[in-house]
């Protein structure tokens, strides 16, 4: 691993460069390149297709970055940030993510992680959410951190509620769901809709739901 990560290291760099242009006056050019380092490593170990490697190493230093900027007051939330945690960051978390960023129309902002992420999001979990016309192709599993949880107004786990660190000042909630990991598409679907419920209840609280049957949304189940 040392040999391909001291072969990224110009790349890394270029990365940290621009992300640390979009933090400049925020967070500190050795914060940022050091972030984007540690992004690289812990994506590194569970990646299965390393070409992609740094698309992915800018995307989760940058959600990273800015969940740091707002922890420590530096970013003023716009809307309330929610935090989807599972075990593998594949199935349940990405079902939820995907149904709040629908339903919440930018009135939520949604992060997830998973604990022991995965290497990639479960195909059936993607045939599934396709299924009602929502596309995670762009999603990728990524490991938990501690300023991702601190910067959330609210984290929901499902299943793992034990590994995730507390913080004062966020909401914990944990859902009962059950794990789509080598299920088969039809149990799937009844997981989807079991989420959909529950992220349509949070929305509710959160005072950011859309009206609950909207022809416009409406989906087959």
């Amino acid at each position: 691993m040392e040999e391909k990560y001291c072969d990224a290291d110009e790349l890394l760099g270029r990365i940290a460069r621009v992300l640390a242009l979009r933090f400049d006056g925020t967070l500190g050019v050795e914060t940022v390149d050091r972030y984007v380092r540690e992004c690289y490593q812990l994506l590194y170990r569970s990646s299965a297709v390393k070409r992609y490697l740094p698309v992915l190493t800018e995307r989760f230093a940058r959600q990273r970055l800015s969940a740091l900027a707002q922890r420590q007051g530096l970013h003023t939330k716009a809307v309330p940030e929610v935090l989807y945690v599972c075990t593998r960051n594949a199935g349940r978390s990405q079902i939820a993510a995907a149904l709040t960023s629908r339903h919440a129309r930018g009135r939520v902002h949604v992060r997830t992680a998973g604990t022991v992420p995965a290497t990639h999001v479960d195909p059936v979990v993607r045939r599934a959410l396709v299924e009602i016309g929502l596309d995670a192709a762009d999603e990728y599993p990524k490991p938990l951190t501690d300023e991702v949880v601190a910067a959330a107004d609210v984290v929901v786990t499902m299943g793992c509620g034990d590994a995730c660190p507390v913080f004062p000042a966020t909401r914990y909630l944990d859902w009962n769901i059950a794990e789509p990991h080598g299920a088969a598409i039809e149990a799937v679907r009844a997981i989807r809709d079991h989420i959909d419920m529950r992220v349509r209840e949070l929305l509710v609280e959160l005072s950011a739901a859309v009206p609950v049957f909207d022809p416009a949304e409406a989906f087959e189940i």
